[in-house]
């Protein structure tokens, strides 16, 4: 038994050598693979935006990454396993605003979403667009909201099931344009396409990515960006709050998370490695061909992003009186 007057000693010097053998494993970092944990299926967005930026950190860091997909249940099970990870920079989680978003529509997590993680940086940003069916006699937003205001409660507007940030952001164009419309929540982004394309929906909020190639096609008319600026692909095509609706926002991302704890070494080695991909004039173009613009950032810059869209996503929840799970 350590004598009382030594327990402060033994003590301190326990997270002495614990605090120097971070700092050595800091400066060896990585030592092994380094998996990244995806709440999402494989092929989608966020999976081929990881996959990309995940070669090109494994060829600078010298050490395999591997993505390991875990999808449903909100996120929850991916995170939840990362906040339990050791926290040694080995095990990763790809935070988005779907996290900031699960924070709200959970009654309960079994982990503080601002507490038990580290963010390390943005990967990128995807837009979202106002999509109409052709044969909608209408142009622009401004006429959006005046058609949805002369036929109230008629104005179909279709999104991917509710509480997903396709949802989230109808829910919160429809506020802001003070309209009464039927927000429609469909299986899947191919579902919404298709029904926006037959003339089944008025209109839809979908991700730019599997929308771009209907959009291309003429198959459905892209009213405009939900994002603070256009999509460097689809440069005539307005952001909505330029073109009727000031202050309009809702932008998806992506970005890369640490258990909470773990060395700021290992976090600045790897946000480092992480805006290095993304300025990757290879990385960016690939990104683009996906509706995705690559943009790093910081630890406190992501942790800012993260908290602001949990306030902003839960006054929508909220208001949309979407029922807690």
């Amino acid at each position: 038994m350590i004598p009382y007057k030594l327990k402060g000693l033994h003590y301190g010097l326990a997270a002495l050598s614990l605090v120097v053998s971070l700092s050595a494993g800091a400066q060896t970092y990585p030592e092994k693979l380094v998996k990244i944990i995806v709440p999402f299926g494989a092929g989608g967005v966020a999976d081929l935006t990881v996959r990309l930026v995940a070669q090109k950190m494994s060829t600078s860091m010298k050490q395999p990454i591997i993505i390991e997909n875990r999808p449903g249940a909100g996120g929850i099970v991916a995170a939840d396993t990362v906040a339990k990870a050791a926290p040694d920079g080995h095990t990763l989680l790809l935070i988005s605003n779907a996290t900031a978003v699960s924070a709200n529509l959970f009654k309960k997590l079994p982990f503080d979403t601002m507490k038990d993680f580290a963010p390390i940086s943005t990967l990128g940003y995807f837009d979202l667009a106002l999509l109409v069916n052709n044969k909608l006699p209408v142009k622009s937003v401004a006429e959006l909201i005046a058609y949805g205001k002369a036929h109230p409660g008629k104005l179909s507007i279709g999104t991917i099931n509710r509480g997903s940030t396709q949802n989230l952001a109808a829910e919160l164009f429809t506020s802001m344009a003070g309209i009464d419309a039927m927000i429609v929540p469909y299986k899947g982004s191919p579902e919404v396409l298709t029904a926006t394309t037959t003339g089944e929906l008025n209109a839809s909020v979908e991700i730019l990515s599997p929308a771009l190639p209907q959009i291309k096609a003429g198959n459905v008319r892209a009213l405009a960006v939900t994002s603070n600026k256009r999509f460097a692909g689809l440069p005539n095509v307005p952001t909505v709050a330029e073109s009727g609706l000031p202050n309009y926002q809702a932008t998806s991302w992506n970005g890369l998370s640490a258990p909470a704890g773990t060395p700021k070494p290992i976090i600045d080695r790897l946000n480092k490695e992480i805006n290095a991909a993304v300025s990757s004039p290879e990385i960016k173009a690939r990104l683009l061909e996906l509706g995705i613009a690559a943009q790093g950032g910081t630890p406190e810059s992501t942790k800012e992003l993260l908290a602001s869209d949990i306030a902003k996503w839960g006054a929508v929840i909220t208001k949309a009186k979407i029922e807690k799970q």
